[in-house]
């Protein structure tokens, strides 16, 4: 976690958006290589949120890690909602995030531009990471990066995201959207509100973070012994996931999960809550999706 480049503190509101894109009027293609698989998460109660012990975890994680408080003394953590008790209906989440080769699939058939951020962009931006880091991620042409089928696709903005959405709704026939903050805290804690997807307490082995991680993205399932209660993957470490659901300052939205620059790793924790800007395009966020058509594949 570079210690500049969340420069927007998460002290958000939480405002749930629409169900997401409409479906445009076309047949559905039977595709079954191009829908992700899924899990089904059940409808009833979960814990989101977390209690000041958790937050205080939290900053002892990256204190530990990094050897100095500036996530303490910043409050990263404090936009945290109070944890506390909530229903959600029934839904399905891909089992990962979205990869480069399923994303490939929609630029293939629509002609969409393609994951990449030129370097006036990026500049624009004020990370840390210099342009030249973007590299390994962007794609060639409209070639995903060699050896990088797999690893979850990043320099998308949100648009970006919810357009793939919108294509896979109308080549399957099922309506595809980002999941709202609650869906995605719920998947990734299970119904008993675990700090991280597999527990309570912080183990390097079970994610792709700075920790222990290559510093950089990883194919996506790597980790089996770091599901999540429902079994859904990648939900600590990996890359950050836009949400549907907008935060409280303009153009910001929520993103979820902790990425591979990450160490410690209080902001791994699925209580934490971050607003990027919507159009970034960055190499520590992809998406992953759901859908509330309870049929699909598990696989």
């Amino acid at each position: 976690m570079n210690l500049r480049r969340l420069s927007t503190l998460a002290v958000l509101a939480f405002i749930p958006v629409a169900a997401g894109l409409s479906v445009a009027a076309e047949a559905p293609i039977a595709a079954p290589d191009i829908e992700p698989a899924t899990k089904m998460i059940p409808a009833g109660s979960y814990i989101r949120g977390s209690t000041p012990a958790g937050r205080e975890y939290g900053y002892r994680l990256d204190e530990q890690a990094y050897g100095h408080s500036v996530t303490r003394e910043g409050r990263w953590y404090a936009g945290e909602f109070p944890r506390e008790q909530r229903h959600l209906p029934g839904y399905r989440i891909t089992v990962t995030p979205i990869t480069n080769a399923q994303y490939g699939a929609f630029v293939a058939a629509t002609g969409h531009r393609v994951p990449d951020v030129d370097q006036a962009t990026w500049k624009s931006y004020g990370l840390i990471y210099p342009w030249s880091r973007t590299r390994r991620h962007a794609w060639s042409g409209r070639s995903v990066p060699d050896g990088r089928q797999k690893h979850p696709v990043v320099l998308v903005s949100r648009a970006d995201a919810q357009a793939y959405a919108g294509w896979l709704s109308r080549r399957t026939g099922r309506r595809w959207r980002l999941p709202t903050e609650d869906q995605w805290e719920k998947a990734a804690r299970g119904p008993d509100g675990h700090r991280f997807p597999w527990g309570n307490e912080f183990d390097p082995g079970l994610l792709n973070s700075h920790d222990g991680g290559p510093f950089d993205t990883l194919p996506v399932g790597r980790y089996p012994a770091g599901a999540s209660a429902f079994g859904v993957l990648d939900m600590a470490g990996q890359v950050f996931e836009w949400t549907e659901t907008l935060a409280g300052n303009r153009g910001q939205a929520v993103v979820k999960g902790g990425s591979w620059d990450d160490k410690g790793c209080g902001v791994c924790r699925a209580a934490a809550r971050h607003s990027r800007s919507e159009g970034l395009k960055h190499i520590l966020i992809g998406f992953r999706l759901v859908t509330d058509s309870l049929a699909g594949t598990s696989r």
